[in-house]
């Protein structure tokens, strides 16, 4: 509170310097600070903030009312915790699966743990976590499944192959846990009835908040991401669809993840481009699953009242580094996945949710309107109404972040600047991927996806990356200029006739 104070006072102290003509509603330098791009996207996240505040307010709790009237009946007969473990420290590794265990054991259920993992030492750990949590009277097995550290897809895949020579009973659920997210005592007893209440569901996922072994501005940057994740995903919620089923806890019913075709997608996906053809997807597998159940018309829940802890590790000691690979494998996954669930179609999937997901190709090019026009205007205008963008920016990151207060108990004075390194620099992180979208890089396995192309071709799909990523980057400061009227014929001579004066 003490910091976003002192930002408060900053920003009154500021707001008494600039020219009255910026708060007059009438005049041009107003019109250009709010703008009708500007008014599209704080008005779309306004909306998100509302839809969210009703589900988590209204909606939900009566979900979570039907659900707790349904009583133990509505508890699956058989639930399956996958947890997949590659490249992960010991410690870590001890206390996701002491907490997955010790969490079956509360649930009371008859639970099969299965273990995907690569590692002896592993299995040697979770064996012994096992024998000393699980007594002779607690109805939870242990399975191991071994692979050659081949990925995480074939980790899943082996794992839900493992689930169906079990040959799940019709209720049965199965928890995808990844290998360094921690179950809360009680996740499993308010978290799996939902699938039973509601039979059109097919997948759920939870809150997550984090540990991050790390600098202070690491742990800042991802409380505010989880903050925006639980305010998004609740409005999204309201819809019944999500846009992700993460990787860190998210629950299938057994009878789709035993699936032949769901377990060929998830273990080996591709998307055909125009540009760069056929190429397999090396991350993403969340968005795989996701996919396939929003291709299937399954619905796909979000519980904001139950949290996952995950324990982050940021990739490097440089934010900005750590940031960008991040970023990179983030909207790369969303990116690949998204043409085509738009093809799905909005009857399909809902106007809603077909929306926002083409939101997501708009908003890095929206996003980044502000700045480029206040340079367009600061060089070929009045250098001031840079000023007055600097201002707005404040202004309004300052109004966003006691927005996620929806969402979160605190916020930090550090989130306005953090909000907008993720607008402007995300942006442009995401222009960049959506040209290259067959670079693919996990970040902590730090292998990468490899393509049988020749030579010529690897040369040609680069340069015509260039190329198209050029062309965008001039048609879009193009359209914004002469929306603007500052890059029209008649003001590119007067500004050189202004060069020629001042020369």
């Amino acid at each position: 509170m003490f910091g976003l104070s002192i930002y408060l006072l900053v920003l009154i102290a500021l707001a008494y310097q600039l020219p009255a003509e910026w708060w007059d509603a009438a005049s041009p330098e107003y019109l250009f600070l709010i703008g009708a791009i500007g008014l599209w996207r704080y008005g779309w996240g306004a909306v998100n903030v509302v839809r969210g505040l009703i589900y988590m307010r209204i909606v939900f709790p009566r979900m979570r009312r039907r659900v707790e009237r349904a009583g133990p009946a509505s508890m699956p007969s058989h639930n399956f915790l996958l947890v997949t473990s590659f490249r992960i420290d010991g410690e870590t590794t001890r206390r996701v699966y002491e907490s997955v265990i010790a969490e079956a054991v509360r649930s009371g259920l008859r639970c099969t743990v299965i273990a995907s993992i690569v590692e002896m030492g592993d299995q040697r750990i979770i064996k012994a976590l096992h024998g000393s949590i699980a007594g002779a009277d607690d109805l939870v097995d242990l399975e191991f499944v071994r692979i050659a550290g081949t990925g995480k897809r074939d980790a899943l895949a082996e794992g839900f192959r493992a689930v169906a020579r079990r040959a799940p009973p019709e209720d049965a659920v199965v928890c995808v846990i990844d290998g360094d997210s921690i179950l809360a005592p009680g996740t499993l007893r308010r978290s799996l009835p939902f699938l039973s209440v509601y039979p059109d569901a097919g997948a759920f996922t939870t809150d997550e908040v984090c540990e991050v072994v790390g600098r202070q501005i690491f742990r800042e940057w991802y409380n505010m991401r989880f903050a925006q994740r639980q305010i998004l995903m609740s409005s999204q919620g309201l819809s019944g669809r999500v846009l992700t089923l993460t990787g860190r806890m998210s629950a299938f019913r057994a009878s789709i993840v035993t699936h032949p075709e769901f377990i060929r997608q998830v273990e080996v996906d591709w998307v055909d481009h125009w540009r760069l053809g056929r190429f397999k997807f090396l991350t993403g597998d969340d968005k795989s699953s996701w996919f396939y159940l929003l291709r299937n018309g399954w619905k796909m829940l979000y519980i904001p009242d139950v949290r996952v802890v995950t324990i982050e590790h940021p990739p490097h000691d440089s934010f900005v580094i750590a940031s960008t690979q991040l970023m990179v494998r983030w909207f790369g996954n969303m990116l690949r996945t998204n043409g085509r669930a738009l093809a799905l179609g909005p009857h399909r999937i809902s106007w809603w949710t077909w929306w926002s997901i083409l939101d997501q190709r708009i908003s890095m090019w929206t996003s980044l309107t502000g700045l480029a026009a206040s340079i367009l205007t600061a060089v070929f205008l009045d250098p001031v109404l840079l000023i007055g963008y600097l201002y707005w920016v404040a202004f309004t990151r300052f109004v966003q972040t006691l927005s996620l207060l929806a969402g979160r108990s605190h916020v930090s004075w550090t989130y306005p600047f953090l909000l907008y390194y993720n607008q402007i620099y995300g942006s442009m992180v995401k222009t960049y991927v959506f040209f290259r979208l067959d670079r693919q890089r996990w970040t902590r396995q730090k292998t990468s996806a490899t393509r049988t192309l020749s030579s010529r071709r690897e040369r040609m799909n680069r340069l015509g990356a260039v190329t198209v990523h050029a062309c965008a980057l001039i048609s879009f400061f193009g359209v914004l200029g002469s929306y603007m009227r500052v890059l029209t014929p008649a003001a590119l001579m007067n500004f050189d006739l202004l060069l020629a004066t001042n020369n």
